[in-house]
C-alpha cells in the first residue's frame, strides 16, 4: 500500500512539471517564451540539418532559419506525388521534434525508424524523421 502511495505521489509530481508554450484558446506560440523554451530542444533537432530522402522521389532538406534564431527551421520538402505537395514551411524544434503547419494541417517531424515511417521500402533503416505513418524520410 505504501508503495502505490509512494508511486502515485510520484507520478504527480512528474505530471506538475510538463509545461507546453502552446496555447490552445489562440493556437500560436507565445513568443516570449519560445525562443527560452525551444533552447534545450533544439540541441536534437540541430542535428537533423541536411536532406533527407524516401519513395518515388519524396525528399526532406531541413535548415537552419538564422533570422528567426536558435531552434527554428525551414524544411523543403516533397511530400507526396501531386504536383502541389512541395514546398517550404517554418519549423520549431520542442520537446517532441519540429512543429510545423502546411496545407493539411498543423504536423509534428518525430525522430524514429525505418519501421515507424510504415513504408516497407524503407523497413530497414534506422536513422529516420517520421511525420505520420506513411510519410518518412531517412538517412543512409
Amino acid at each position: 500500500m505504501a508503495n502505490a502511495a509512494l508511486a502515485l505521489s510520484f507520478l504527480l509530481l512528474i505530471s506538475g512539471c510538463a509545461h507546453d508554450s502552446y496555447t490552445e484558446t489562440s493556437g500560436v506560440t507565445d513568443s516570449s517564451t519560445s525562443a527560452e523554451q525551444s533552447a534545450p530542444h533544439h540541441q536534437m533537432t540541430d542535428q537533423w540539418v541536411g536532406r533527407w530522402t524516401s519513395v518515388e522521389g519524396l525528399f526532406l532538406e531541413i535548415s537552419k532559419d538564422k533570422s528567426a534564431g536558435p531552434g527554428h527551421y525551414l524544411l523543403h520538402m516533397r511530400y507526396g506525388l501531386d504536383a502541389d505537395q512541395i514546398g517550404t514551411f517554418e519549423g520549431q524544434a520542442t520537446a517532441e521534434g519540429i512543429r510545423f503547419n502546411r496545407g493539411d494541417g498543423p504536423q509534428m517531424l518525430r525522430a524514429g525508424d525505418g519501421e515507424a515511417t510504415g513504408m516497407k521500402w524503407l523497413m530497414e533503416k534506422e536513422d529516420c524523421l517520421v511525420v505520420a505513418t506513411g510519410e518518412g524520410y531517412c538517412r543512409d
